[in-house]
């Protein structure tokens, strides 16, 4: 299984702290934002290979903290230099899949959140349903709703509709990105763009996923924090305590 993780934004909100470092690598605590999501994967040995996905403006920091991990570490510079130039996340995914030839089960995540429960209960949750899958939560603020995915489920946990900041959202169970794709799945990232889905959001691809197969939807066992601006960065600081 591979693991793809989505680093190649500028964090415009987090300026001056990013304008010449990327989020990911932020520490939080004694880790990296990275690190303390790879190291929590790589205990379930499953993961043959991690591919970070950068800007070309960031790509030198990622490949010197790649150097110093144990774990194979394949750093992907999709070219770009600037926000106005992004290709967007579905794009970045593509890229990747096409730069390295990847046909193989994928964990595709973004490289700049933070979680307090292990992700591996997501990953043996999409082993066992053997399908495409989502991570949800329940989200009380309806102004956060029209920010995020917001997913619909039936009973068992199948995903029946999902929309990208949506001005009405059907439900309070957002998205956050992480994604399991099934290795017959991810060969359909380059239709699904080719279809009209949306390539900004990393959640489109599974907003067009869903309406053409099963994906299922894990409700998370624990917290998200999300780096959005300087002010969360510091609360994130003082508050996450590592994964429980």
């Amino acid at each position: 299984m591979k693991c793809l993780i989505l680093a190649a934004g500028y964090a415009t909100r987090l300026y001056p702290l990013t304008e010449n470092f990327p989020k990911p690598l932020l520490k939080v605590g004694e880790k990296t934002i990275l690190d303390w999501l790879i190291d929590d994967i790589d205990t379930l040995n499953l993961i043959d290979e991690y591919i970070v996905i950068s800007n070309h403006k960031f790509s030198c920091h990622f490949d010197a903290w790649a150097k110093e991990k144990k774990q194979k570490i394949t750093v992907v510079d999709d070219g770009t230099s600037s926000n106005e130039t992004r290709l967007g996340a579905v794009r970045d995914i593509q890229y990747a899949i096409e730069q390295l030839n990847l046909d193989d089960d994928m964990l595709v995540m973004a490289g700049d959140n933070l979680l307090d429960f292990s992700l591996t209960s997501f990953i043996k949750y999409a082993k066992e349903k053997n399908t495409s899958c989502i991570l949800r939560y329940y989200e009380e603020d309806e102004k956060k709703l029209l920010k995020c995915g917001v997913v619909t489920v039936d009973e068992n946990d199948l995903v029946t509709e999902m929309t990208e900041k949506s001005p009405t959202p059907a439900t309070h169970w957002c998205c956050p990105p992480f994604y399991y794709y099934t290795k017959a799945d991810a060969r359909l990232v380059k239709v699904g763009i080719e279809n009209g889905c949306g390539v900004d959001a990393p959640g489109s691809y599974i907003a067009w996923l869903c309406k053409q197969t099963r994906v299922h939807a894990m409700e998370m066992p624990g917290s998200r924090y999300d780096i959005g601006n300087l002010e969360s960065y510091e609360t994130v600081k003082k508050e996450y305590k590592g994964i429980c």
